[in-house]
């Protein structure tokens, strides 16, 4: 017996965004709609259309992920309509476990918590600048004068953002949590 076809994927406009576009510092509008554990898109005037889906599929979606999953081979990501790969970190103890790559024409993205509500974003290991996200479409950047960030990679941070949300605790933070929640 044969696998079924996939789901084709479904590109088209998502619903029209409920709130305002966001104004980036450098870039101007930036619209972010997030239809949860679902697709994220990120759109604006100065900015390639990025869209990261989660493909249909028989997992339920993880809630404390606005995207749905960290399984890369349930996700596809396409900026300006050209496939990108992606590849989120698992997610466990360690913050840096909390990181998201990705790659789009030749570049390395990361996304990767560098305090307790931020995260750092890289273009080939260059921070680009720190981004801000409650796992909503909610999503604030703050570049770095010196990095020049282009448009494709700021469509690229806010997806990830949005998607993934940003900042972790440090790992002592974390163990405490465990330990606390073990005492009775």
């Amino acid at each position: 017996m044969t696998d079924p076809a996939p789901a084709p994927l479904d590109l088209t406009e998502p619903p029209a965004p409920s709130r305002p576009p966001l104004d980036d510092p450098l870039f101007g509008a930036v619209t972010v709609t997030v239809e949860t554990h679902t697709r994220v898109t990120v759109s604006g005037p100065g900015l390639p259309r990025t869209v990261l889906i989660r493909v249909p599929g028989d997992d339920a979606p993880d809630a404390h992920i606005g995207i749905g999953t960290r399984d890369a081979a349930a996700l596809a990501l396409t900026v300006d309509g050209v496939p990108a790969g992606i590849a989120p970190g698992r997610g466990r103890l360690r913050r840096s476990t909390y990181k998201v790559d990705a790659t789009h024409a030749g570049t390395r993205y990361r996304l990767v918590p560098a305090s307790l509500g931020t995260s750092a974003f890289l273009r080939d290991s260059t921070v680009l600048g720190e981004f801000t996200a409650d796992g909503d479409a909610t999503v604030l950047v703050e570049w770095r004068e010196d990095a020049a960030p282009r448009p494709a990679d700021a469509s690229v941070g806010y997806a990830l953002a949005a998607a993934y949300g940003t900042g972790g605790q440090p790992m002592w933070m974390t163990l405490v949590d465990v330990v606390t929640e073990l005492i009775p």
